[in-house]
């Protein structure tokens, strides 16, 4: 008999961005991005942080002040849809917990992936977010906020020959 108790491809494709996201060295904001082909093969990961070459430690990452971390900081979406090195992204789905900005939808669009899925729509309502939808659906990408039926998943290091 085989187990029941498998995640689902949503919950896997999401659990593939939240462990991304725990790549970013942002003291306040990890957000991790996963595109998938419409066959549910990972073509790119994604997380927020600084680009190639610029060192975490030489950069800002403070949200407040005469410098802050936004002129340079690459969203995990856009880092995704980079780090898949010019592979065809038509047709793909993103999944990313945080719903994109502006600036994201953009390369979104841009690139053919067909659509968005998120866990939070924390800025709904602002300006950037307003904009992102409204782009989004002009230019027919679906966006769609998952609401797994687990809490959490957990992975453990340790295996069970140790």
């Amino acid at each position: 008999m085989k187990r029941t108790d498998y995640i689902s491809w949503d919950e896997y494709f999401m659990g593939v961005s939240l462990l991304a996201a725990r790549r970013s060295k942002d003291p306040n904001t990890q957000v991790g991005a996963c595109i998938v082909s419409e066959d549910n093969i990972i073509i790119s990961t994604g997380y927020n942080g600084m680009p190639k070459g610029c060192s975490d430690d030489a950069f800002p990452w403070g949200r407040e002040g005469e410098e802050t971390k936004y002129p340079y900081v690459v969203h995990a979406e856009l880092n995704a849809i980079l780090n898949a090195s010019g592979r065809d992204l038509r047709g793909s789905r993103i999944y990313v917990a945080l719903f994109p900005c502006n600036e994201c939808a953009k390369a979104i669009i841009q690139s053919g992936i067909r659509e968005v899925l998120y866990l939070s729509d924390k800025y709904c309502g602002t300006p950037g977010n307003v904009a992102s939808k409204r782009m989004l659906d002009a230019a027919g990408v679906k966006y769609t906020r998952l609401c797994p039926e687990r809490g959490s998943i957990t992975l453990d290091f340790v295996t069970e020959e140790e």
